[in-house]
């Protein structure tokens, strides 16, 4: 990309994502994909029988790019970097995605409880035919969590639209006790593979 002033496309509803890009620097245009309930999604998200969690993550992060690749040469936008990401909880063997309702978000803070997880996020930028892919990983620690600490935590609604069902940048901040990584990867877009990425397109941040 010769011109950085140029915004690039983000493919995500996020607004931890969009908040971190404006740290960065990063202007950026806003192409969200389908993923309401009930409607034809541009991803499927679903993981597939014996995927690993980094397999998984790097596979929905590529999708997601190309998904709004064809968006923007569907809608004859202007040609420009196209930045898909994704993020995945791995506890037990399980990747842990978005809740599906309360009683899933307290299953899965219970596998949270007291133990360390993993937190992958993968972000992936094409440019016509060039898509190239970063991951973050990161280990987090939370402590023991009580019935009524859980219970509390998912009432106030944070922690039903996130990978593992908690927000490390909102009230759940209070639950970790060690994070060996990058905080920015776990909130949702890792800010030095992020910046590092955009550098190998050419993109130049101040």
């Amino acid at each position: 990309m010769s011109d950085s002033a140029l915004p690039i496309y983000l493919a995500s509803r996020s607004a931890r994502r969009r908040e971190i890009l404006r740290q960065l620097g990063v202007p950026f245009v806003l192409l969200p994909l389908r993923e309401a309930a009930g409607r034809p999604v541009d991803v499927d998200e679903t993981s597939l029988p014996g995927e690993a969690p980094t397999a998984y993550v790097q596979r929905v992060a590529r999708l997601k790019a190309e998904a709004a690749w064809g968006l923007l040469e569907q809608r004859r936008l202007p040609v420009r970097p196209v930045l898909g990401a994704d993020t995945t909880v791995a506890a037990g063997g399980e990747i842990l995605g978005k809740p599906a309702n309360r009683a899933d978000a307290m299953r899965m803070l219970r596998l949270l409880s007291g133990g360390v997880h993993a937190v992958h996020t993968a972000v992936a930028l094409r440019l016509h035919d060039r898509l190239e892919l970063r991951l973050s990983s990161t280990n987090v620690e939370f402590k023991p969590l009580d019935e009524q600490t859980i219970a509390a935590y998912v009432d106030c609604g944070e922690p039903m639209d996130k990978a593992g069902a908690y927000a490390v940048q909102g009230k759940a901040a209070m639950f970790v006790k060690h994070l060996q990584g990058s905080y920015t990867g776990v909130v949702g877009l890792p800010a030095w593979e992020t910046a590092e990425l955009l550098g190998a397109f050419g993109y130049r941040l101040p």
